[in-house]
């Protein structure tokens, strides 16, 4: 169920959430709530709005995911931030938790991944050549490492593929934390993965301002810097 403190930003045109893991963005097959209809019914409610009420999902994070999500309060600007997400100008940057460091403090991953429907999994594979197969690109950078041994790693991610950072990441030897679809030795205690949207920035679609919104890591794990330059 979706909280008031959840609330990062409002206006006219958009509502900006920071997601708990375990929440739903949009319904699905489990038919458990999701975020859009408590937005739904928040608007209704704080609004005094009569009939349906629009929410459109500009994106969507796994469910056990934590972090920044954006929805649009109306149809225009909905339509202005899938052709900003299409044309690439929406920038999001993520938080994940690893036990293993790459290889390099630093880089770009590009692969091609193929989407299993019913495993819902993605795989890496070898070309473009594989029908269904679609390009995946993100930048990472190592930022910090626990007492514990873990890795603070940030995500900057350039397409919006289908489990994309968790198969590349996990792919590059770097599963994450409590991701037991993707390699990790055990699960979270409250079944989440550590993977945080820590931060959305684009354009707003109807001010044409910069806007630019953070969502805290939900983790109690602190992280000595690691010097990248």
């Amino acid at each position: 169920m979706m909280t008031a403190d959840q609330i990062i930003y409002e206006d006219n045109h958009l509502i900006v959430l920071n997601k708990q893991a375990g929440q739903l963005v949009q319904g699905d097959k489990t038919g458990d709530p999701c975020l859009v209809e408590d937005i739904k019914d928040y608007l209704k409610e704080r609004y005094n709005k009569p009939g349906n009420v629009f929410c459109g999902v500009v994106h969507r994070l796994d469910r056990p995911v934590s972090g920044v999500v954006v929805f649009a309060k109306t149809s225009k600007a909905l339509v202005r931030l899938n052709e900003m997400i299409k044309q690439r100008e929406i920038r999001k940057t993520y938080w994940a938790v690893s036990k293993s460091r790459p290889d390099a403090d630093e880089g770009l991953l590009n692969d091609w991944l193929i989407r299993n429907e019913e495993r819902n999994k993605s795989y890496v594979t070898k070309g473009h050549s594989r029908p269904g197969a679609k390009e995946a690109e993100l930048a990472y950078k190592v930022l910090g490492r626990s007492t514990g041994g873990y890795y603070l790693i940030e995500v900057d991610l350039h397409t919006g593929r289908h489990h994309q950072i968790r198969c590349q990441l996990a792919h590059a030897g770097c599963p994450i934390k409590g991701d037991l679809k993707y390699g990790a030795e055990r699960s979270n205690p409250d079944g989440s993965i550590s993977l945080h949207a820590r931060r959305v920035a684009f354009v707003h679609p109807v001010k044409k301002t910069d806007v630019m919104f953070e969502a805290p890591a939900p983790w109690n794990i602190e992280f000595e810097p690691i010097n990248n330059n």
